[in-house]
């Protein structure tokens, strides 16, 4: 195998025209350039240079062999940069899917945080509740997926590590002063949210002994709460949820013991790819 440290030599030798201009350029010694060449020569067993007067010029075997190594030295310089950018985090991509009260959060602060940072560094960003968060994730069409889950003992998803960031408590929200008794409400009309959140809604209330009658859904949180608003119903909702919009006809109270959890997911264990943890970093910064 033909060793680029000889052949960085053998590019020397053909741009500068001389062993000593090309040890000058290489800051070795005349005679280290010269044993590089013979060494050169010994692997490929073809004569490279040739006397000329007092200096050397290169054989047609050596031009040949200078050509492709300026394609070679050129090649491994260019890998060499695009690496040492990738781990500077001068240049590469990342590329993150979250749920929506996520990004009417703290997922702005953390994106404008990784961008300051790291500005060379492009983000690709996507809405997804988080099932279709984790599929993107396992498909490699998201480095980060920022979800959600209401059971904080569930396994870990299989080949995916669950890095937490923080819980997220949810309110009974209504059109008048209440507390989070939600037995007291048994009676009352409800407004249900997205699936996930739905059967989280039927879990609580079955816990405080009785089943909701909801008579509305919608995965909106504006429109929930302007239903609310009017007199509709009741329904809960999680603090970012609450944050992300709140209405100013609404009342809420933290409902104890209803909590959910937010995980940023990644693939496999770390180290993780640097604009990977870039991201992590900034996402819990952000919190």
């Amino acid at each position: 195998m033909l060793d680029v440290v000889r052949l960085r030599v053998l590019l020397a030798v053909a741009r500068k025209g001389s062993v000593t201009a090309a040890a000058k350029e290489l800051h070795y010694s005349q005679p280290s350039v010269s044993h590089h060449l013979a060494r050169l020569e010994a692997e490929t067993g073809a004569r490279l240079v040739q006397r000329v007067g007092r200096g050397i010029r290169l054989t047609e075997a050596g031009w040949l062999l200078a050509e492709r190594a300026a394609e070679i030295v050129g090649r491994l310089d260019d890998a060499a940069e695009e690496l040492a950018a990738h781990v500077g985090l001068r240049s590469g991509r990342v590329r993150l899917t979250a749920f929506p009260s996520s990004l009417g959060t703290f997922v702005p602060r953390a994106v404008t945080a990784l961008k300051t940072g790291h500005p060379g560094l492009r983000l690709d960003l996507t809405e997804a509740e988080p099932p279709q968060a984790l599929r993107l994730l396992r498909a490699g069409r998201a480095d980060v997926a920022v979800i959600f889950r209401y059971d904080d003992t569930a396994p870990e998803e299989r080949g995916l590590t669950m890095i937490p960031l923080m819980d997220d408590p949810s309110y009974l929200v209504a059109d008048r002063p209440v507390d989070g008794d939600l037995a007291a409400h048994a009676d009352a009309s409800w407004i249900a949210g997205c699936d996930r959140c739905r059967s989280h809604l039927l879990d609580v209330c079955a816990r405080a002994g009785f089943a909701p009658r909801v008579s509305f859904t919608s995965d909106d949180i504006v429109a929930v709460q302007a239903l609310v608003a009017s007199g509709l119903g009741l329904t809960m909702l999680p603090g970012l949820a609450l944050r992300a919009h709140r209405h100013p006809g609404v009342e809420v109270a933290e409902i104890p013991g209803s909590t959910r959890h937010v995980y940023a997911a990644v693939h496999g264990e770390p180290p993780h790819p640097p604009p990977t943890e870039a991201l992590l970093h900034a996402l819990r910064k952000s919190l």
